[in-house]
């Protein structure tokens, strides 16, 4: 009865519901299943083709198994709600394991459903199409280890011609070596001609300034020659004048004697003046040789200076040429070398592959065997199993005969025992221990794998306790176990939480879970009653006080659905015993009131704190241990006990204005159960009825007679973010103004709303706040863009898109700018020019920071006293963004 619900509840969800469940669990699928098993079963169900599974089977294009999974499942998807549920059957023969982890269901079969779809004829055929299949790939496995030992040989014969090439270039080096001792040797030399031109030149310029010298002396004895040969001709004229003048006179001859020897004297001394002259001539004419030797020489030198520069040029352009070709034979060298170990590389990785190939033969060799053999034992086990339902068909006539016989004399009586007694005739694989309600899980359901005539359906199970037979103990397989769960916590004691998992600790000796093969290591992971099926409990990722609630509730024949975690069980003990953990409780909680915490251990709460709960039954009471998290770096800090409900402060509820909030109200739907919340009555708060608060995902009947709902916490999860966040004020009127002023600092730029049709195609988020039927939305292109600037980019929306931008993954930072009608005297002039009021900014405060009791996130407040104008105020918002942008972001989590 339970497999046919099952079947009946998957047939009744829709196309989009399987296929969202297949999708969710497409990684496991992938990974875990076999194209071959499932394309056979597939094409009977008529919702494959030939076509389709020689393509999926033999694809060139999917190299793997997966990916011809991936493109089965993309062709299933196309054939609608049929597929999937063909999927998810095939699966319930081939891979029961699967079939679990998607659906959380039994994989028991009834073959009703699948008369027709496995004859002896057909599954011969699959059977020898696969064998078919496998010697093709094997066949193309042969050819493509040919090729690739073609290939190998190719490049092995490539090596020794890469070998006298590298023996070439090795050649080359040496000769430039050579050659670059060559250029330094000419280079040295030049450096030696260099400094014996210096030389030269410095003996140049020294002859230079003695051939000056030379012929400054020169000039001035040809200026004394010339004085001299003046002197000389006047002396002869006036000789001439005596001369004429003592042949005209006689007389007085001894003066003229005097004067004769004077003359004479003077004559002498011009004698020595003309021979002197004559020297300087001589002298000159040696200098003036002299300068043209040193002329001969100096041209001699120009000459061999300018042989040695074009020797040191053409020596020049030679190392040049030397460099460049070293330069050339360097890079093809290293091209060379890179060349080789590209072709080593290659060479390794296909004698990798090779021996690869050589290993998937093996295995292929081995799994053809193996398919063999099990081809051969599913032939004998189905002749044996055919041979025992003729058998069974003989005994069932046999009883029938019989049946017919007795009826008459054992009336309505005997009737209700020849239909148990069939009952169990029909029975016969399931063996003699018990009527086996107890299945494990990913087991199959002998007794109904062949289809008997006339079967009639199990009768109603009794009403008092039966001795069954032990569950098979399958690890990582969830096992449901149907029993009598009187008082259950007394049969079994559990631990853990959340986030471990809830496990049984210990189990009662000799009690009915012991019979049931329950024992410590055990996890929970759902629970639900067999009298009343509204009543059903998912506790896999309940807290142990949830956990403790709904197994205290359990009175009657329940169901309990476990799988074997001894590794985390294990685990967890080890944790407790060290003291490291309390218990598996683990999750964060928003506290939406005030808590003083009087009494001694108790943690103070302020409204709007973020708790750390590690355990829900802190020292086996009815209260919780929690820790105050650090905003910025999610670290615990302050430690103490919170209660698990609310407890009625009505009398403190009110705050003045200044004081910090000490209630958050929150409405919630009473139909709905949530840890989280309780009920007051009127004002009055009734203790007995706090258990009832308390309930996690299971179904329970609303409080009759609330007058409202209050959660005094609400789940959340933290995120933490690495990019600027968006900022949103509050009253949006003012953040128009701040938004202005904002834009003409660094760091801050406006979200602008685009004119388009708000739909999937263009991406948009949310509307323009207040306008339903308008154009303008804020787009995901438009705030990537500003996130790549690296900006807080300013939005113009109201509070209540924030849960669409959540949706999308946009958390924005929430400023509250409280206004007293001071502060709004002072954006008068501000306020104008968007043609607004002092009154109206108060109005929107008011009805704004109402809205922010249903925002789903915290926001940051900037207190009246902090600014006095404008300035003053821009300044402290950028502070409190600077300071909300290092915060973790805390976002209520949604309760399923």
């Amino acid at each position: 009865m339970v497999s046919c619900q099952a079947d009946t509840e998957l047939r009744d969800l829709d196309e989009e519901q399987l296929w969202e469940i297949l999708e969710s669990h497409r990684y496991r699928i992938v990974r875990s299943t076999c194209p071959n098993r499932l394309t056979p079963y597939l094409r009977q169900a008529k919702v494959l083709d030939q076509l389709d599974e020689e393509e999926v089977l033999h694809g060139p294009q999917f190299t793997n198994s997966a990916m011809r999974v991936g493109h089965m499942l993309d062709l299933l998807k196309t054939r609608g709600k049929n597929g999937a549920l063909a999927f998810l059957e095939s699966l319930k023969l081939h891979n029961p394991d699967t079939y679990t982890l998607i659906t959380g269901l039994e994989p028991s079969i009834d073959l009703n459903n699948f008369s027709g779809l496995i004859e002896t004829s057909k599954l011969t055929e699959c059977l020898a199409k696969a064998v078919n299949s496998l010697q093709e790939e094997l066949t193309q496995e042969k050819h493509q280890k040919a090729s690739l030992l073609h290939h190998c040989r190719q490049l092995k014969d490539r090596v020794p011609q890469l070998e006298a090439q590298n023996k070439c270039l090795r050649g080359i080096e040496a000769e430039h070596n050579r050659m670059k001792r060559e250029v330094s040797s000419h280079f040295h030399e030049v450096l030696k001609l260099k400094d014996e031109m210096y030389n030269l030149s410095m003996h140049y310029t020294n002859a230079l300034q003695e051939k000056d010298l030379a012929i400054t002396r020169s000039q001035g004895l040809q200026e004394e020659l010339y004085l001299m040969k003046q002197e000389l001709q006047r002396a002869r004229v006036e000789t001439y004048y005596e001369r004429e003048r003592s042949l005209r006179m006689p007389s007085d001859l001894q003066p003229q004697a005097d004067e004769l020897l004077q003359l004479r004297e003077e004559n002498e001394k011009l004698r020595s003046l003309v021979e002197l002259e004559t020297f300087s001539l001589v002298q000159k004419d040696i200098l003036e040789q002299n300068l043209d030797e040193a002329l001969e020489g100096k041209q001699e030198l120009l000459n061999r200076i300018h042989s040695l520069r074009e020797q040191a040029v053409i020596a020049e352009n030679q190392r040049k040429q030397y460099w460049e070709e070293k330069e050339h034979t360097l890079i093809e060298c290293h091209k060379m070398k890179v060349d080789c170990e590209i072709y080593k590389e290659k060479i390794s990785a296909l004698q990798g592959q090779v021996a690869e190939l050589q290993k998937e033969r093996d295995q292929a060799y081995c799994a053809r065997d193996a398919a063999q053999l099990e081809i051969s034992q599913n032939l004998l086990e189905k002749d044996s199993l055919r041979r025992k339902v003729f058998e069974l068909t003989d005994q069932i006539c046999e009883l029938r005969k019989q049946a017919r016989q007795q009826q008459a004399e054992l009336g309505s009586r005997v009737h209700g025992v020849r239909d148990s007694s069939w009952t169990l005739s029909v029975n016969p694989l399931q063996g003699s221990g018990g009527s086996g309600v107890v299945q494990g899980g990913g087991g199959v359901a002998w007794n109904w794998l062949f289809p008997l005539p006339h079967m009639k359906c199990l009768p109603s199970l009794p009403s008092t306790p039966i001795r069954r037979r032990p569950a098979r103990r399958i690890l990582s397989r969830i096992t449901t176990i149907a029993f009598h769960g009187t008082a259950l916590l007394e049969q079994i004691s559990i631990i853990g939480g959340n986030q471990t998992g809830i496990f049984i600790h210990r189990v009662t000796p000799g009690s009915v879970a012991d019979e049931m093969s329950l024992f410590p290591g055990n996890q929970i992971m759902v629970d639900y009653e067999v009298t009343d099926p509204a009543f059903k409990a998912i506790l896999e990722d309940a807290t142990l006080e949830e956990a403790l609630w709904v197994l205290k509730r359990v009175n009657g024949f329940c169901c309990l659905s476990v799988r074997m975690n001894m590794e985390g069980y294990k685990r967890l003990v080890s944790d407790l015993e060290n003291k490291v953990v309390t218990s598996g409780d683990s999750f964060y909680i928003r506290a939406n009131l005030a808590l003083e915490g009087k009494a001694a251990g108790e943690l103070p709460v302020q409204c709007n704190d973020i708790l750390h709960v590690t355990d829900t039954v802190f020292r086996g009471e009815s209260q919780w241990s929690a820790c105050r998290v650090n905003p910025y770096s999610m670290k615990d800090m302050d430690a103490g006990i919170v209660p698990n409900y609310y407890q009625p402060l009505l009398s403190d509820l009110q705050s003045s204005g200044g004081q910090p909030k000490l209630v958050r109200i929150i409405s919630t739907d009473k139909s709905k159960i949530n840890p989280l919340w309780s009920s007051i009555d009127c004002n009055v708060y009734d203790p007995n009825k706090a258990d009832g608060a308390l309930l996690a995902r299971a179904v329970g009947e609303p409080r009759a007679g609330s007058c409202f709902t209050l959660m005094p916490y609400t789940l959340v999860r933290p995120h933490k973010l690495a990019q600027l966040r968006p900022v949103l004020f509050v009253p949006t009127l003012l953040g128009k103004i701040l938004s202005d002023k904002l834009c003409l600092t660094k760091g801050f730029e406006k979200c602008l709303l685009c004119e388009a049709e708000c739909t999937a195609q263009n991406r948009s988020l949310v509307r323009e706040k207040g306008e339903p039927d308008s154009r303008c939305c804020v787009t995901r292109q438009a705030l990537q863009l500003l996130l790549e600037k690296d900006v807080h980019s300013l939005l113009d929306v109201g509070l209540e898109c924030m849960r669409a931008l959540h949706a999308a993954g946009i958390y924005p930072i929430l400023l509250l700018v409280s206004i007293s009608e001071k502060n709004a005297k002072k954006l008068k002039k501000a306020l104008q020019r968007l043609g607004a009021t002092e009154e109206q900014l108060l109005d929107c405060v008011r009805r704004e920071e109402a809205q922010l009791e249903k925002v789903p996130c915290l926001y940051g407040t900037i207190a009246p006293n902090t600014w006095s104008d404008l300035d003053a105020l821009v300044s402290a918002v950028r502070a409190a963004v600077a300071n909300e942008q290092k915060k973790i972001v805390w976002i209520e989590q949604d309760l399923h």
